[in-house]
């Protein structure tokens, strides 16, 4: 049998293997224990998840194991409420697969598991592996949703605190002259300003992935996982990570974890030794994605249309995952369930959500609210089409039967169209027109309350810029993030009027957030060097967002609007039953307008009176309504 191996993975080294690491520049596919398995004696010097817990919905847990032909070995447990339900093998002879099965009456401790070598020819391996008792209340655990604000931050780039650090082995060092280098921000920093986040009125944090990316270059944004298990050591420890979820909550903020199912880094550690050929989605030679969103959903499209899509790689640095392998399929559902429960989270962000495999998605995302009935999951669908995203959320009735048990996605169409309404001069089809339509289109969405709307994010350029640096268009920006029947997603510095390249520019996008670092001369978190705009434009956020904490109305009220006139622009949010309402009017005119509230019947009376959100102003709504020149309105409506 190892002969047959052995041949086998010269042929696999032949046919397969060349083309993947000539996109990605290896130099060696497996490691000298998978070409040769009997070099070493088998032991165990990894095994994923690294730990777990008595009492999860699902009872089975597959354990990874990996090391030099462990394959070789056999399990054997002893212990109340577990079992050993099934043993499974892949092509690498240097990994080895446990099912266990964990009975509710299972207790808390360690689990002696132990490896035995075939007819006891050398001492049985040993694992002591930790099964522990879950947090009270963690099943019931409530995900973050529409009474929520969002704050996106980018680590590397936020704030550093200590010394620069650069832990042995990892490949890319501190170098912030680089726009696209590592900065040093991380999590100790990040935790001396959590009060910052909180006192901006924001109810969670979501931060751009923390685990490791050990890649030589623009390794900082994290999207090219080395280790799905480890926090990426220039940020911090795990118990860094912990304190900075505990430290969170202790101020009101909820952690959303951004994960990756679609791809890996080319320095991941299976790169050194695959477990199987078809770990990976392989091409006879690289082949890049085509970012076909619509294929998958196209009753015309071609099949290998649709392949490519899946399949393809988005760059020759990151390796796509074959999700359709079943233990992979495992492996990443399990990750994501122990982030979770290990750290504490109120919510996930999938990255490039539609790219892995479709019926992964469906059984993932069915996986993680099965353990957390009140949870959130929100998945990245970067269309500007309202039916494409829809097709991903819970509860769509889909033309194909397909259905996911997403309860959130990014709301692109609905960002792009606030840039545009905007931005564009009025017309038929454009300027606030196609912010109306972008909502009419919210009867495609099973629960448009819980898609995730953002004015920009780290992929986009910055928000002050595509509003053409115009204050008038921030503030009105901002009035309608906060107001709008949505979950909101704020990106960090746009409170602060950053700027970036109108073309997408990675680096400038995610600068340095100001006083982040010893010695910046401007300093966001006290204040210092800011300009008025600057100091201005965080107050408008400040003040929106600690509001909107404590308005039942923009958190759950229903919404109705009435088509733009004339350059403005109304909408209401109301509950049943209820006489107060809040009404958000915009006015895109050169010229201040009177605005004739008898059109807006349904919502208003001859009586009606409304409370300026921000100024205390009060306006008489009964007839007409003065509205300044390129300015919006947020009223808290009286009936």
């Amino acid at each position: 049998m190892p002969r047959l191996f052995a041949l086998f993975l010269r042929r696999l080294r032949s046919a397969v293997l060349p083309a993947l690491l000539l996109s990605l520049g290896a130099s060696a596919a497996l490691s000298a224990s998978a070409q040769d398995p009997a070099a070493t004696a088998p032991r165990a010097d990894r095994i994923e998840p690294p730990s777990w817990w008595v009492g999860m919905a699902e009872p089975r847990l597959q354990l990874m194991i990996h090391g030099p032909g462990v394959s070789a070995l056999r399990p054997a447990l002893d212990y109340p409420g577990v079992r050993i339900a099934a043993v499974q093998t892949v092509a690498s002879p240097n990994y080895l697969f446990v099912d266990l099965d964990i009975s509710p009456q299972a207790r808390p401790g360690e689990l002696p598991l132990l490896l035995q070598a075939a007819q006891g020819s050398q001492a049985p391996l040993r694992i002591n592996y930790s099964l522990r008792p879950r947090t009270p209340g963690s099943a019931q655990r409530l995900g973050f949703g529409p009474k929520d604000a969002v704050y996106l931050l980018v680590p590397d780039r936020f704030a550093k605190a200590g010394a620069s650090t650069a832990p042995a082995g990892m490949r890319e060092a501190e170098q912030r002259s680089d726009p696209n280098g590592r900065h040093g921000g991380n999590l100790a920093g990040l935790r001396q300003h959590l009060d910052y986040i909180a006192g901006l009125g924001f109810t969670q944090i979501w931060p751009t992935p923390l685990i490791e990316n050990n890649s030589p270059k623009a390794s900082y944004h994290g999207y090219g996982a080395t280790d799905f298990y480890r926090i990426d050591p220039r940020f911090g420890s795990q118990a860094d990570y912990l304190a900075l979820v505990s430290e969170a909550r202790e101020r009101g903020l909820g952690v959303i974890q951004d994960i990756v199912l679609n791809h890996i880094g080319s320095n991941h550690w299976w790169m050194a030794d695959l477990p199987a050929p078809d770990w990976l989605n392989q091409w006879p030679a690289y082949t890049q994605t085509q970012h076909a969103r619509s294929t998958l959903l196209d009753s015309h499209a071609a099949p290998s249309d649709r392949r490519l899509f899946t399949n393809g790689w988005f760059v020759p640095e990151m390796p796509d995952l074959n999700q359709r392998h079943p233990l992979l399929a495992n492996y990443l559902t399990q990750m994501s369930v122990w982030w979770v429960e290990q750290a504490g989270l109120s919510g996930l962000r999938v990255d490039t959500f539609s790219y892995s495999d479709k019926q992964f998605l469906a059984r993932w995302s069915a996986r993680l609210m099965q353990e957390y009935p009140n949870f959130n999951l929100v998945g990245e669908e970067w269309s500007p089409s309202p039916a494409i995203v829809a097709y991903w959320q819970r509860g769509k009735r889909n033309h194909d039967g397909y259905q996911t048990a997403m309860p959130s996605m990014m709301d692109f169409p609905l960002h792009g169209a606030l840039l545009a309404g905007l931005t564009q001069d009025v017309s038929w089809e454009g300027g606030l027109n196609k912010l109306y339509d972008a909502l009419a289109h919210d009867f495609l969405y099973p629960d448009p309350a819980q898609l995730m709307l953002f004015t920009g994010n780290h992929d986009t350029p910055r928000l002050f810029t595509a509003l053409k640096s115009d204050p008038a268009l921030f503030k009105m920006a901002m009035l309608y993030l906060a107001s709008v029947q949505r979950i909101p997603q704020f990106f960090a510095g746009d409170e602060l009027l950053q700027t970036s390249p109108a073309q997408r520019d990675d680096g400038a996008v995610r600068a340095d957030f100001p006083g982040g670092w010893a010695g910046d001369v401007v300093n966001a978190f006290t204040g210092q060097g800011l300009n008025p705009a600057q100091r201005e434009a965080q107050d408008l956020v400040r003040r929106l967002m600690n509001w909107r904490k404590q308005s039942t109305l923009a958190q759950r009220g229903e919404l109705m609007h009435y088509t733009p006139k004339d350059g403005s622009y109304v909408l209401f949010r109301h509950l049943p039953g209820q006489s107060r309402k809040l009404m958000l009017v915009f006015n895109k005119n050169t010229a201040p307008i009177s605005l004739d509230t008898r059109r807006f019947a349904e919502m208003l009376t001859p009586q009606s009176s409304g409370t300026d959100v921000l100024s205390g102003a009060r306006h008489a709504l009964g007839q007409t309504l003065q509205v300044p020149a390129r300015s919006g309105l947020l009223l808290e409506v009286d009936n």
